[in-house]
């Protein structure tokens, strides 16, 4: 009898150990498509990243007011853009513009921090726009950093444009349809259901 007990526990253990290795498998696998679908949408999109010098309030509002300048600036700038190569040559092409007007919005503000804008790669968190997350990972950006650049960020899709739509950083249904188009389907689909 005591035979028998062992033998279940042996058979329950390697029941256990198989279920665990089944898991571990299918969460790797499920962690590898993740990974690849964030490159593949890393690849097709521009990312628009503000860092602010610190975390006082006065730094936040300066990080928002130099957010509005060059998003402003690049709305038009980008309004007739037709996909992410173009809208990096345009935005790598302006860089000294919009290095100028971040720049002056922070010596209009009394401050003498220095401004550098460049577009980088660049960990993002999963991010929320609207009803589309955007998977954690590595993106292009154009990344302006105020000062020091250690306080909080500000972030947007600049391509296709998820940050400048009616009213300022509002998703809207255009916004929608020129992810759509940009996407292929298992990747719109990631966004939506993330």
């Amino acid at each position: 009898e005591e035979n028998v007990v062992m033998q279940r526990r042996k058979w329950i253990w390697y029941l256990l150990l198989g279920m665990n290795v089944t898991l571990l498998a299918l969460l790797g696998m499920q962690y590898g498509k993740n990974q690849r679908i964030q490159g593949q949408i890393a690849g097709k999109v521009l990312r628009f990243h503000v860092l602010a010098n610190s975390d006082t309030v006065e730094d936040q509002n300066l990080k928002l007011a130099v957010r509005d300048a060059v998003g402003s600036q690049m709305a038009e700038l980008l309004s007739d853009v037709q996909d992410r190569a173009a809208c990096e040559q345009v935005v790598e092409a302006h860089l000294p513009e919009i290095t100028e007007t971040a720049q002056a919005v922070v010596r209009e503000a009394g401050y003498g921090y220095e401004v550098h804008a460049a577009i980088e790669e660049t960990d993002f968190p999963s991010k929320t726009y609207g009803k589309f997350t955007f998977p954690a990972g590595k993106y292009e950006a154009l990344r302006v950093v105020i000062g020091e650049g250690a306080g909080h960020n500000w972030w947007c899709v600049m391509y296709p444009n998820l940050c400048f739509a009616n009213s300022m950083y509002e998703v809207d249904a255009s916004s929608g349809e020129k992810l759509r188009e940009v996407l292929e389907p298992e990747e719109y689909a990631a966004v939506l259901e993330s």
